[in-house]
Formats: structure tokens, sequence, C-alpha cells
């Protein structure tokens, strides 16, 4: 990327080189202080400051705050200059890497997380000891000199630029690393050290683990959210001492945390004392400039019940690497081309679940309550073995033309027309033979009697796989002569002996345990409105299984509307479930 012609001018003792970096902060640049031949790294910061003369007043002071901090685990500001509408910051150049790069390359140890963590809360507390606070710890601010010391980078720019407040364009994107960010500078509320422990405890759990403490799927505004309103995963790479110490730092209340950096790190150094040995950073070999304090709990391990008798030793020396493929930062904001506005504003606010809870409690019992509530339809049953003709007497029932069809909730199984007997002989005829059963008069001499319709078996052979599929009822309807009749046909085996019967519990089993899955991924923040929608049609298939099970086992005519209503119910229950767990997890 070309260097602007306004930074060369603005720097006339310097040769700007390439662009060596770049982030919601700003541009770095690679130089060289000619009269003296010191490389150097210049950082132009965001244009937004020389448009905002109270920003660039407020920037101009925390510069010479900056220029004063002298540690050697804070990167040094040698030049802080304010030209021709630059803010250029002239910084000591590292060659060294970040600790995000070796984090996904070779991994660290956890004991070498642990050196790299009291190197970082050493500068971190020389800063706030200055009055200055960080505000954007991350494993990219993190880099080493060619000796492999440790030095924090870009202090104080996220608090000028944002007033200690997070800061979102309206499409959602985020001046800062969310990963890191604290839930009380998400909220624009008033910021201490504890702040700074926060995104520590962050970076050291990451490292540690490999993984952040909180799910990074959604976008920024979602990850933002997870860090104002829910519990960090449990820390369960390393035994208890030091998961216990990064926990602690993680706590959502500023008050709960340790309440400076340098008391973080008096108890990480016993804590990696218990883990690794007395002389585990000696051995290490870390550059690391500790205070006194600090210094005696390196060498002095933790005594509690917890410490030291089961850490699995072996598994500490193990490299950890990230699982990400890159660090969890959103895209760069052009501050002079869009409106910001603090995060807080446009934070979803957790919404109370009572209600859909409630709504979700009432569907469920309607929907269980409605296959035992409603009325059997009062048919006539047909029982029998369905793998065997079926005989239905109809009042003068032709053959020829009479039709049975079976259906399950509206859905037709079999249509097959009757059977007819073939005739046995001369003089007799034992099959039907298509009339309408006139058989002359029903009194005494037969003339000018009434004639009645004599009722005449019809046998129906019904597919094969029937007997396989009907359990408990199905709707049996025959038709002869123009005229229906409908029966409850049920067959001899037991209800469950059928695919209505077994393909019920199926289907009730596999809803619920998705339904289960949904609601699981939903409480962990896993997932969002795309599983609210997921949870309609499982809600749907457990309403059926709901009615159909106990309707085949009471031995209820399969109706549709019930069916519905029952699938309907299940709809209700399923999404509100969804939606109460969904809010439930944001508190």
């Amino acid at each position: 990327m070309t260097v602007s012609a306004n930074v060369v001018a603005a720097l006339p003792q310097y040769d700007i080189g390439p662009q060596i970096g770049r982030g919601g902060m700003g541009v770095v640049y690679a130089g060289v202080h000619r009269p003296l031949g010191r490389p150097v790294a210049v950082k132009r910061l965001p244009g937004v400051l020389a448009e905002d003369e109270r920003m660039s007043a407020r920037f101009a002071h925390e510069a010479r705050l900056l220029a004063r901090l002298d540690h050697p685990h804070i990167v040094p500001v040698y030049d802080y200059v304010q030209d021709r509408g630059e803010h250029l910051l002239v910084m000591e150049k590292l060659d060294g890497g970040t600790v995000w790069s070796k984090f996904t390359a070779s991994g660290v140890t956890p004991a070498s997380s642990c050196a790299y963590g009291l190197a970082m809360l050493s500068g971190l507390h020389a800063a706030h000891e200055a009055g200055v606070l960080h505000l954007d710890v991350k494993p990219k601010n993190l880099l080493f000199t060619a000796g492999g010391v440790l030095k924090v980078a870009d202090f104080g720019i996220s608090q000028v630029v944002s007033e200690g407040a997070t800061l979102v364009t309206h499409a959602g994107q985020v001046l800062g690393t969310p990963a890191y960010l604290s839930p009380e500078q998400a909220l624009g509320n008033p910021l201490s050290p504890a702040a700074d422990v926060y995104g520590a405890a962050t970076v050291l759990y990451e490292l540690v683990s490999g993984r952040l403490p909180f799910d990074s799927g959604g976008g920024a505004l979602a990850m933002i959210q997870r860090h104002v309103y829910q519990q960090p995963r449990q820390l369960v790479e390393v035994p208890d001492p030091l998961a216990r110490v990064i926990m602690r730092g993680l706590e959502r209340d500023p008050q709960a945390r340790y309440r400076n950096a340098e008391t973080f790190a008096v108890d990480l150094a016993a804590a990696a004392a218990a883990l690794f040995g007395p002389d585990w950073l000696l051995r290490l070999g870390t550059p690391v400039h500790l205070s006194p304090q600090v210094a005696a709990s390196v060498t002095r391990p933790l005594t509690t019940s917890h410490a030291t008798s089961h850490a699995p030793r072996e598994t500490l020396n193990l490299p950890v690497r990230a699982t990400l493929t890159d660090s969890p930062a959103t895209p760069p904001v052009q501050l002079g081309a869009q409106t910001l506005v603090p995060a807080a504003q446009v934070l979803a606010s957790p919404k109370p679940a009572r209600w859909f809870t409630l709504a979700a409690a009432l569907a469920g019992v309607l929907m269980l309550a409605v296959p035992f509530t409603i009325s059997n339809r009062d048919l006539q049953v047909l029982r029998g073995d369905l793998s065997k003709p079926v005989t239905v007497s109809v009042a003068g029932g032709d053959p020829a033309t009479a039709r049975l069809a079976l259906t399950v909730a509206g859905i037709t199984l079999a249509d097959v027309p009757a059977v007819v007997a073939p005739a046995t002989g001369a003089g007799g005829e034992t099959g039907s033979t298509g009339e309408t059963g006139e058989t002359g008069s029903t009194g005494a001499g037969g003339a000018g009697g009434a004639q009645v319709e004599v009722p005449v078996p019809l046998t129906f052979e019904l597919p094969g796989a029937t007997r396989w599929i009907v359990g408990g009822a199905a709707v049996a309807t025959v038709t002869a002569d123009g005229k229906s009749q409908e029966y409850s046909l049920q067959p001899d085996t037991h209800p469950l002996i059928s695919i209505m019967g077994a393909g019920s519990v199926v289907l009730l089993l596999f809803a619920l345990a998705y339904l289960e899955s949904i609601l699981r991924s939903l409480r962990r923040r896993q997932a969002g409105t795309g599983a609210v929608i997921v949870a309609a049609p499982l809600g749907f298939a457990l309403g059926v299984a709901v009615w159909l099970l106990p309707s085949v086992l009471l031995r209820h005519t399969p109706d549709v509307w019930p069916a519905l209503v029952c699938g309907g119910l299940g709809v209700a229950a399923a999404v509100c479930t969804a939606v109460a767990t969904r809010r439930a997890a944001l508190r």
C-alpha cells in the first residue's frame, strides 16, 4: 500500500517503508530514523481524530502519557506528530513476531503461556500506575523483541478514540476486538484496571485451551452480547489451580475480579509454581521482569488442597495451538465515513422469557390432552386378521361393483374391489349374483307383502402390506350400489406391532431428540434464529406423534383434524420453548 504524501511530509527525519500491520485502530508502517539509523514502527491513527478538535486534544494529552511509560514489557513511544491532518505515533519496531503468530504456528505450552501472562500483566500494571488503560488487550498486541522479550503495544489508543466505550457502526462493525472485550466496556460503564484484567484473562484462557471463553459465531455484536450477559465456559484443559485463577479474571462483575493486574499476576505465578515446580520460570528461560510481590509467588506454590498432587504433568508440556485460523477480529472501520454509536445502544437486551415459557407449557398440556379428550367416532367395528380377506355384510350389495377404501387420517392405504365368488354348478349358486336380494314376500301367502334387502356378504382382499401398516384402527369405507358405509377396521394384532404404532414411537423419539439438540445449542449460544425456525417442523412432528400413539393404543379412528390440531400445538410449544431458551441464555 502506498504511503500517503502527508505522512511522509509530517515525518521529514524518517524514511517510511511498507505497511506492516493494520487494525481497527490504524495502520502501521515500517520506518527508519535517519539521524540515528534506528528502526521504528509508525502508527497512523484513524482520521476521525483530525476531524474532532476535542478528541485530537485528548489524544495529544494521552500521547504524552504514553511517551512517559518506561517499562521492559511496554513498547516505548519515541515520538508523536500531529501535522497535515495526520496523527502519527512513532514506536519501537519489534521483529520477533507476536504471541498470536507463535500461537498459531508452533503453539505454546501452558508454562510458556503463564510466563507470557506474567510479562503482559507486569506491563499492564505499570501502565495502570501511570493512569493509562489499554482496553484492547489481545494476542496480536503482544509483541516480541528479537531476544524474546514480550512487550505490550497500543496502550491507550482505544480509550482515546472511543472514550472508553466500544463503538460500532449501524451495520454492526465494531471498533476494536470484541473477543477480548470486558462487559463494562461494551456497556459504556465506568472503566478501571479491571477491564484490562478481563482482557488479559481472556488471552490466557485462549492460550492454555486453544479456544475462546465464548462461542465466536453470529458476528461481532453477538459475541459482545455473550460477554455482557453470559458466563464463560468452564476452563477444563488445565488443572484447578490455574483454571481457578483465570476464571476469576473473567468474572462479569468487575468487583469480583482481581482489583488490579499485579494481584492477578501474584496468583498466576503461585498457580504456575504449583503445577510446574518452584523453578519453573528459571527452567523456561523466558525473560520476565517481575515486581517483588510477584517474584516471591513464582517460587512459592499454592498450598491449598487443590494445588499440586494430581496435576497431569505430561499434558502440561504439550504445545497448545489456536483452534481458529485467524484472530477473531472484525474488519477495520473507516471512522471518517461511518456513523459510530456506543455498542450499548444497539445490543439487544435480554427479553423476559416468562410469557414464552407459559405459552409453551400451555400448548404442551393441550397437545397431550387432545388425544384423550376427543371422543372416538361411533362406527361399527370390523375386527379380524388383515392378512386374510375381510368380509362385510352389506344390505343389497352388488359384489360386481362394491369397493372398499381403507384410510388413515385422510391418507388412502388401499382401494380394492370385492372378490366375486364363482358359481358352483347346476342347480345352485353360492356366489353373489349381482341381484339386489329380492326373495319374495315376508308375510303368509307372499301376495302383496313388502320386499326387503337381504344383507349380502362382501369379501375384500387387502394388499399384503396393509397388515403391517394398520395398527389400532383404520376407517374402512364400503361403497355398493351408490351407497357408502364407514366402519372401524381393527386388526387382531397388538397395536404397536405395526408401522402406525412403532412408527409413532420412533417419530416421537426423533422429534424429542432433535428438539433437545436445538435447545442445547440455544442454551450454549451456539445457534440463533435459524434454530428457532427449525424447531417449528420438529414441533409439528412431535404433535402428530403425540396424537398418533394414544390413538393407536386406544384404537380410536385416526381422523385428520385432531392430527392437525396436535401438530399446530406442537409447533407452538416447540417455537415458544426455543424462544424462551434463547432469551434465558442471554441473561
